[in-house]
């Protein structure tokens, strides 16, 4: 995208920002890439095999900012969420980045192969995206390409899981956390993991059982879930990353539909919105601590 390495190099002479966040073709697909120097703007690519959601470079706890200086990021609209929810949590101040958005496509389930984007290939996030085009952007690229075909994969999934009944549901996310080897891969790639000292290592006293068996992975799980509730950004990243193909994104995509019919509050790129978990209003139902 000719203009994307445009404006990265004119940022970078110019001094607006010292860091560009985006992504590059590597010797394996496209991969994340800092660009520091006017020149190595040419390296930027945006095509849908950016997956990744760049976002997480800009938390505090990761201290990339604090090294580099000020970024311009480069940014889909589930990212552009991610970003906004840090800026709403007080991890990032707004005018402390510079947002590149780019109108999105859609990006790939398998984006180390080629080809257009079919229903079997296009990841679960970008079915019936409606932020395509990220409104909490400070430049906004390229033309607005046709929706990306709806991917039906994690509501069918939903859907048979719903039928269940509450045993057998257990029972399904109990034998799926039980293939997970606590590499932490969710947490480290998602951008709202910023704690200083998570929960899961804390040994004083020891709240999660750290060891990679049922009744640890089940309580590490279930903790994450509840605390990305009315936060997650729906990147998808955690069930990318996850070297053991848990359905993360399915959990996620769960406590969203709850924190929205419970609170009628969607994550958005409007970081003035408060989150339920940060507000607190009467009218709230609570018929569940009555």
């Amino acid at each position: 995208m000719r203009e994307l390495k445009d404006l990265a190099r004119r940022l970078l002479e110019e001094g607006a920002v010292k860091v560009v966040i985006g992504y590059e073709e590597g010797p394996v697909g496209v991969r994340p890439v800092f660009v520091t120097r006017p020149a190595d703007a040419e390296k930027l690519v945006f095509n849908s095999k950016c997956v990744q959601n760049l976002a997480a470079y800009l938390s505090r706890r990761r201290g990339h900012i604090a090294r580099l200086g000020k970024p311009a990021i480069v940014v889909k609209g589930c990212d552009a969420r991610a970003v906004a929810g840090l800026i709403r949590e007080s991890q990032l101040k707004r005018e402390d980045v510079v947002m590149i958005g780019i109108r999105c496509g859609g990006v790939s389930l398998q984006p180390s192969e080629e080809g257009p984007l079919t229903p079997a290939t296009v990841a679960d996030r970008c079915g019936g995206c409606e932020s395509r085009e990220p409104k909490l952007a400070d430049h906004l690229l390229g033309a607005l390409p046709p929706a990306p075909p709806k991917a039906t994969r994690m509501s069918e999934l939903m859907a048979q899981i719903e039928k269940m009944p509450v045993a057998e549901r257990f029972r399904f996310w109990a034998e799926q956390f039980e293939r997970c080897v606590r590499c932490n891969a969710c947490r480290e790639v998602c951008p709202m993991c910023f704690c200083e000292r998570c929960i899961q290592d804390k040994s004083q006293p020891q709240w999660i059982e750290t060891s990679p068996h049922a009744r640890g992975n089940l309580s590490w799980h279930f903790t994450h879930a509840m605390h990305l509730a009315g936060r997650c950004s729906s990147c998808d990243e955690c069930q990318r990353a996850c070297p053991a193909g848990l359905p993360l994104g399915l959990l996620n995509r769960k406590m969203a539909e709850i924190v929205r019919n419970r609170f009628e509050y969607q994550v958005s790129d409007d970081p003035t919105v408060p989150s339920p978990i940060g507000a607190f209003k009467q009218q709230d139902p609570q018929e569940f601590i009555k």
